[in-house]
């Protein structure tokens, strides 16, 4: 399968590029980038120099292909959008712009989580993918969901790495300024609340902070139930939505150092890893999920959500676990 990915400067982009180079059954036509035009893709993503024969090209020198992986900057979809879908019949898209129907610049986008919709996208053509909090906090709160357990809103605590912020620094991006901080940057109204509310189905309220990683996401959400529950409950409401899925693997244990999911141990991964515990009372539950960013919060999951729709083995490409102390 022949695939483009636009906008491969960045850092999800690079991950794109990286992921269809090293694809059993993709073949990467173009890398594209408008300030990277004619440049060695080493030159800008020093972990694939030994690509030495690939060189970025112009976004206005779209090329056919089977798919085209675009991951443009917020508000630029529409502006770019009849390229893409001249250039190619599957459009995956990585940006915000068409994850709210109201918003999107055609109707009929399909939502990029194979766990919750892999029956849609077969044969999809237009897929868009959700940002990394929101996979988080929908990875762990669906199934509470789904089971009935969640009475009223959930609460969402994530904690985010610095290269969700993108490859452009800011004052508040800067080393000096992010590397020991712990800062609350959106204590309320992120717009992944209502993006996770609309998939999950309950009202959802949000807080983000921005810790001192580079790559990592953690969701830690917060459900009060209908009624006392029991972990035996919780384990099988995980147990019934995750069970066969390729890319989730639960982590809920009782005593030892990892107890619960943490990042540091899924950079590169496609993996999301999902865990809970219980108050005593059984009143409350708090899940717990942790990717990596840009791999099952943007790259992997767009690649995984292409292999989906295309009739290609899910974890074709994607299997890497993700490293211990790296």
């Amino acid at each position: 399968m022949r695939v483009s990915v636009v906008g491969a400067r960045g850092y999800v982009g690079g991950e794109l590029v990286r992921l269809v180079l090293g694809h059993p059954e993709l073949e990467l036509v173009q890398a594209t980038s408008r300030s990277c035009a004619g440049r060695p893709l080493g030159a800008v993503h020093p972990n694939l120099h030994h690509h030495s024969g690939v060189r970025f090209t112009a976004p206005e020198q779209l090329e056919p292909a089977d798919a085209v992986l675009a991951a443009v900057p917020a508000g630029e979809l529409a502006g770019v959008h009849q390229r893409l879908t001249s250039a190619a019949r599957v459009v995956v898209d990585l940006s915000p712009d068409s994850r709210d129907p109201r918003t999107a610049p055609e109707p009929g986008y399909t939502l990029g989580m194979p766990e919750l919709n892999r029956a849609a996208l077969s044969g999809a053509t237009r897929i868009s993918v959700p940002g990394c909090m929101a996979t988080a906090a929908v990875l762990a709160l669906r199934p509470l969901v789904s089971a009935g357990l969640v009475d009223g809103e959930a609460l969402v605590d994530a904690r985010t790495g610095s290269s969700g912020a993108g490859t452009a620094p800011t004052t508040a991006t800067h080393h000096p300024e992010r590397q020991n901080a712990l800062r609350v940057y959106r204590a309320a109204g992120h717009r992944h609340a209502d993006e996770i509310a609309r998939i999950c189905g309950v009202r959802t309220r949000m807080t983000v902070t921005a810790v001192p990683l580079v790559r990592g996401v953690q969701a830690v959400v917060h459900a009060r139930p209908p009624r006392p529950v029991s972990r035996a409950e919780v384990w099988d409401a995980y147990r019934a939505c995750y069970a066969e899925e390729p890319f989730i693997r639960l982590v809920a244990r009782r005593a030892g150092p990892h107890r619960l999911p943490d990042p540091q141990f899924l950079t590169g991964s496609n993996f999301a890893d999902l865990g809970f515990d219980v108050d005593e009372d059984g009143a409350r539950i708090v899940s717990v999920a942790a990717l990596d960013n840009l791999m099952k919060g943007a790259a992997g999951g767009a690649v995984q959500s292409l292999n989906a729709a295309s009739g290609i083995a899910e974890r074709a490409g994607l299997e890497f676990p993700g490293l211990h102390a790296g």
